[in-house]
């Protein structure tokens, strides 16, 4: 008999051989979780369920209910994707099939080269990628050679992936195999394809939705309900990535290494000053009186309402802030949230009647005095001189996180409203099958701002994602389609640019700290990209919100 070791899991020791590989010990426990275990955390590190085992450690069990877990649920059905599109098309399709972003609960993929997607094919494909998940085929996993990685991605036709590990620094690269088909991916995978029982294909436009789970009901496809001014502002963002030869993070990584980057620049912030021009010729020309901006966390809102702002100025409108959050009510009556802790995101945070009046007053030609909440006391304050008073062509510029919610200025006409929705809807993919999350862009961005700008931590702002990820899944995401138009603040070079930022915050958290993994898998990402100077960064730029130096009270 071999050497053993112990297990320690919930909380009791169990005895193993050395060597044992996770799966086999997550088969054993599964029956006590509601939810497929798909990774594990050894001694507080990530694991996938393959690796072995072979010293005494503490387990604890990843399910497909953790944002990780449903992140691996979300790799592994890609992999099962491409393989089918293999099967069914051809092996030289899984290099045609590209995974372009999110829409709703799952990710809009198309075929290069225009091929239609009829549903017919469609239902081939999803029949054979059920098939794959009831054989419950095998995810190997090699560590190989990077020059190897990239000879073999060149015979397979994957150039993305082929020009992306021109630019990796280690010798060696991890990929993974199902049967023939060989493929990379960013991040961990389960051990084999039976793991992802839940999925649908449903088309869409000029390509089709692979709709998944989500982490709340991970055993349900949720019904599809499409995000078309989502869909089109990240169509347009790609088509634009597309002309500027900058659709992946290889071909920005050759821009930047040929010296192409200020052109990039400028363009991009070129692109983004001409969307705000047109904001701006829309709402001169609605005569509408109240904008409304409305955005996740780290969207670029404080910079963008100011830019639009002065585009406002020059068509002869005198555009008026106001701060929302100006209208809390004192602290005490605040509602409390599941943890007894004071829920500040929701509405009922706010006087929204005395919004509603101030507004309503303002619009009439009134003088009218507005609060100023004292954060400090956590009362709502009068007597500070903050009157204001608007004409026939000032405008009302109103930020905050409720603004596309209709309850906050329910007593407002339809007629004086502009509702805007920003977001950082990244465009670029790291290649033809790993898309980058709109979140892991924001979540840098805010990572670099907070430890500039409030003295947080990059553990502490990790710590909190989630919860602002509630908060925005909550009181945010349900009203973007309300929006009149939408705005995407992502720039196709920010991540180049953020690196140098964000790097050293995320290599101050250390292996015992609980935002280590997250941390570990960021500066993995952050690796792929070739850093550049913020130098020659124009003083508006959005992301000058985050890396300071805006011209802007930002």
């Amino acid at each position: 008999m071999g050497d053993m070791i112990y297990i320690h899991v919930e909380g009791k020791k169990y005895e193993y051989p050395s060597g044992v590989r996770l799966k086999e010990i997550s088969d054993e426990f599964q029956s006590r979780y509601n939810n497929s275990i798909i990774l594990a955390r050894v001694d507080g590190q990530l694991r996938e369920l393959l690796k072995p085992v072979r010293k005494d450690a503490r387990i604890e069990w990843v399910t497909v209910a953790d944002s990780t877990g449903q992140k691996t649920y979300g790799r592994t059905a890609t992999f099962i994707l491409t393989k089918a599109v293999s099967d069914v098309l051809g092996k030289e399709y899984a290099a045609r099939l590209i995974v372009q972003f999110s829409v709703d609960k799952g990710y809009y993929c198309e075929l290069m080269g225009k091929m239609p997607i009829d549903p017919g094919l469609l239902e081939q494909i999803k029949r054979r990628m059920e098939e794959i998940v009831l054989a419950d085929l095998s995810i190997e996993k090699h560590s190989i050679k990077t020059r190897d990685a990239i000879r073999l991605f060149r015979e397979n036709g994957m150039v993305d992936k082929q020009n992306l590990f021109k630019y990796r620094r280690s010798s060696w690269v991890n990929i993974y195999q199902m049967e023939d088909v060989i493929d990379y991916y960013y991040g961990y995978m389960a051990p084999s394809a039976g793991y992802i029982r839940y999925f649908d294909l449903i088309p869409y436009h000029d390509g089709f939705v692979m709709q998944m789970p989500a982490a709340k009901n991970p055993e349900k496809v949720p019904v599809f309900k499409p995000s078309e001014k989502i869909y089109s502002v990240l169509k347009e963002s790609t088509l634009w990535g597309d002309m500027l030869g900058v659709s992946n993070v290889g071909e920005l990584n050759d821009c930047i290494s040929s010296g192409g980057f200020m052109d990039l620049m400028l363009v991009q912030e070129a692109l983004q000053e001409k969307n705000i021009g047109a904001i701006a010729e829309e709402i001169y020309r609605s005569r509408k009186r109240i904008v409304l901006i409305a955005g996740p966390s780290s969207s670029g809102k404080t910079t963008f309402s100011h830019r639009l702002s002065v585009q406002l100025r020059a068509k002869g409108m005198r555009p008026h802030p106001i701060q929302v959050d100006d209208y809390f009510i004192d602290r005490e009556q605040t509602p409390r949230d599941a943890d007894g802790k004071y829920n500040f995101e929701c509405i009922e945070a706010l006087n929204v009647k005395r919004f509603n009046e101030d507004m309503n007053r303002l619009l009439e030609g009134e003088r009218v005095e507005l609060p100023t909440f004292n954060f400090i006391s956590g009362k709502s304050e009068y007597g500070k001189g903050n009157f204001k008073q608007i004409g026939a062509d000032d405008v009302l510029v109103i930020e905050g996180i409720h603004c596309l919610n209709d309850v906050l200025t329910y007593s407002i006409p339809k007629k004086e409203k502009y509702k805007i929705y920003i977001s950082a809807l990244t465009q670029l993919n790291i290649d033809e099958h790993n898309r980058i999350p709109t979140t892991d862009g924001r979540l840098i961005r805010r990572i670099v701002r907070d430890a500039a700008k409030r003295g947080s931590s990059a553990a502490n702002t990790i710590s909190m994602w989630p919860s602002v990820r509630r908060g925005e899944e909550d009181n945010i995401f349900p009203y973007q389609e309300d929006a009149d138009v939408m705005f995407n603040s992502a720039l196709i070079y920010e991540l180049s640019v953020l690196k140098q930022f964000a790097e050293p915050l995320l290599f101050s958290i250390h292996p015992d700290m609980p935002e280590y993994d997250e941390a570990k898998r960021l500066l993995k990402f952050l690796d792929y990209f070739v850093g550049v100077t913020s130098e020659n960064l124009p003083k508006n730029s959005i992301l000058r919100e985050f890396i300071g130096g805006s011209y802007f009270n930002v």
